[in-house]
């Protein structure tokens, strides 16, 4: 077999293989939307038995076997090329998914799916005792996981690999140290600074209904199209992008606070922008038809959010829109007090619904935990004592109930362990590109002041999306802004933003 007939193979059953975890994804998407609580069990069967399938078809010696001859072959001269890209991660994907158990992945995916049900009861009546034995199981699953892979150091550098590859405990910990320090001091500027936003202005009565439409509205503005997409709701918010023509968002409305429903539909419309960026018609199946990392992901949802969402060249236009809406609740206020009203700092409990400055203590948090709970150091039984304990030391306030505490997230349910750092690392990518998307359309603030979101789109589209697994993470960003992955780009943004809104 030639090596273009060996890669021609290797694309057509990794294409059947997608095409077959993409039925899991309509799956979990419909158990967070309409499945009935009593179908977790089923559904924890047939998700488990899926996982089972995909998890065989990839591990078949014939796609390592093919993958070795697309290694020894002229597609890998040209590093850049998709097929080199698309057999440099096969290759990876492969060596790690072969040192995985068939029967782990089924149990991972089993219990995952299964705790998740019991989170939902958890959650919703603040009970951690509820959600304890699936925690429990769920921990020691990851444990099995790690040793599986292998690793260097500790277990949690297995499983940040799955979500940031390539990425260390050492890179998250050297990318905390500094910027905490930063964020030390800007908090403490806002804390002391003379003026205060009037934060009542988005704790106001905001109709459920009339906020769904604002928020497709503004969805469809910055390009999301429903005609391929949709938006429902759910207890904790995501983005699925199930397949060609198929992304799913997910938000969540509280009818007293406009800003949870709206930047939470922003930042998933902002994954989903990148889903359906992906040029997923060619490269459906493969690498290059994926996203690079998901630090790389949650960049695009917190600049829409964050950047985009929360500017007053935004807002100078969508003010107007909103007050045509809620005109009780907007009637007279002010561009300048709208803008210090989204972006007040507050310490809060909640993680999406935190602002930009203190939004990083709260990965820090899960970050610490999620090491201690691998290592051993930290007994699933005591997370709701150590949560509550380092939130007092990080935010300044107790935790009043398990709901707004270690009960808040999905993604300990989801067994999506080491996730957590890649939205901070979302967050400095998100400051890199927009300096470079700003250096090259100097106008965007006025584009924005017009409504014109789509020029934005498209240059992260050309230069982010369309790349899918070209290039790892930390290269992506080199060849997107000529520079290496910095900081100070997140601390200058913050810093001007709050500087005009506090008065310091």
């Amino acid at each position: 077999m030639s090596a273009q007939a060996s890669y021609d193979e290797l694309v057509k059953r990794c294409k059947e293989i997608t095409l077959l975890s993409s039925t899991s994804s309509i799956l979990y998407w419909d158990q967070h939307t309409f499945m009935p609580a009593g179908a977790a069990a089923f559904r924890a069967d047939q998700m488990s038995l899926l996982s089972k399938l995909v998890h065989t078809q990839f591990t078949d010696p014939k796609v390592g076997e093919l993958i070795s001859d697309c290694e020894q072959s002229d597609l890998v001269n040209d590093a850049v090329s998709p097929e080199a890209a698309n057999i440099r991660e096969l290759r990876w994907q492969y060596d790690k998914q072969t040192k995985l158990p068939a029967d782990l992945v089924e149990e991972i995916t089993k219990i995952t799916t299964l705790a998740n049900q019991h989170w939902v009861d958890a959650r919703a009546k603040s009970d951690f005792k509820i959600f304890l034995p699936w925690l429990e199981k769920v921990i020691a699953l990851e444990k099995k996981k790690a040793d599986a892979y292998g690793y260097e150091g500790e277990p949690y550098n297995a499983l940040l690999d799955d979500y940031e590859p390539g990425a260390t405990v050492d890179d998250v910990v050297e990318v905390f140290k500094n910027l905490r320090n930063e964020l030390v001091e800007l908090l403490q500027k806002i804390k002391n600074a003379p003026k205060k936003p009037d934060v009542s202005i988005v704790e106001r009565e905001y109709d459920v209904k009339l906020q769904k439409i604002f928020g497709e509205s503004v969805a469809a503005a910055m390009g999301f199209d429903f005609n391929t997409g949709r938006l429902d709701t759910t207890t904790h918010p995501f983005c699925t992008g199930i397949g060609i023509g198929d992304t799913r968002i997910l938000t969540r409305y509280n009818p007293n606070r406009l800003n949870d429903a709206l930047f939470g539909t922003m930042h998933e419309a902002g994954h989903g922008l990148y889903e359906s960026g992906i040029d997923k018609a060619t490269h459906f199946g493969t690498p290059m038809g994926e996203s690079v990392s998901l630090g790389i992901h949650e960049s695009q949802s917190r600049m829409w959010e964050n950047q985009v969402g929360r500017s007053k060249p935004f807002w100078k236009y969508f003010l107007p829109q909103a007050q045509r809406l809620f005109r009780k609740s907007l009637a007279g206020v002010s561009l300048d007090d709208f803008y210090g009203a989204i972006n007040n700092v507050t310490p809060s409990y909640i993680r999406v619904e935190a602002d930009e400055a203190t939004y990083n203590l709260h990965i820090l948090l899960r970050f610490e935990l999620e090491r201690a709970l691998l290592t051993g150091d930290l007994k699933p039984a005591d997370v709701p004592g150590e949560w509550n304990s380092r939130f007092k030391k990080y935010f300044g306030i107790e935790v009043d109930k398990d709901a707004n505490g270690c009960l808040q997230d999905v993604h300990w349910s989801a067994g999506l362990v080491g996730y957590f750092p890649t939205y901070t690392l979302g967050n400095l990518y998100s400051a890199c590109f927009f300096d470079k998307a700003r250096q090259d359309m100097p106008d965007l603030d006025q584009q924005f002041e017009r409504g014109e979101l789509l020029n934005l789109r498209e240059w992260l589209r050309n230069n982010i999306h369309v790349h899918g697994q070209r290039y790892r993470a930390g290269d992506l960003c080199k060849k997107v802004t000529g520079k290496p992955l910095d900081y100070k780009p997140l601390i200058d943004y913050m810093t001007a933003k709050y500087s005009e809104i506090y008065g310091f």
